[in-house]
Order: C-alpha cells, then structure tokens, then sequence
C-alpha cells in the first residue's frame, strides 16, 4: 500500500472520533466543536486527495471548505449565544 493511501486510511479512520463526539454529548457547543473538527479534517482529506491526483482543481475546492465553513459555524455559535442572552 501507497503511504499516501495509509495515510488517507488514517485520516478517515481519524474522522470518526468526533463524530463520535457529537454523537454522544447533548451540549451544543460539543457537538459544534465536533462538527468543526470534521470539517476540517475533510479539507484536509480534499487537499490530500488533490496532491494524490495532482489536480489543483480539488485543491481550490479543500481551501474554499476550509475558510468558509468555519466561518458559518462561527456565525452560528453567535447566534446562539445571543439567544441565550436574550
């Protein structure tokens, strides 16, 4: 096997921790930072599987998930943070 491949495998197996995570705890904000971890790490999966296929097309698509969704869980955690003020 490729070490690339082994590395992908791990990678995918690291997923599953968090979702774990998320299944698990009731607390909102666990299960938030669950979900951010996964999205990151399936960035981080896309940029990976970009370099395997040497196609800089994915790549673009790994970086916009990467900065992007992030930002919608933030705006989500304020959003629920000013409910729970309220």
């Amino acid at each position: 096997m490729n070490p690339l491949d082994l590395a992908l495998v791990i990678m995918i197996s690291a997923l599953f921790v968090p979702l774990y995570q998320a299944w698990r705890d009731e607390d909102i904000w666990q299960t938030m930072l669950a979900l951010s971890s996964v999205s990151a790490k399936s960035a981080v999966m896309i940029l990976l599987v970009s370099v395997l296929r040497d196609d800089w097309m994915i790549g673009v698509v790994g970086v916009i998930i990467l900065t992007v969704g992030n930002a919608g869980f933030m705006l989500l955690a304020h959003i629920l943070k000013r409910m729970g003020d309220a």
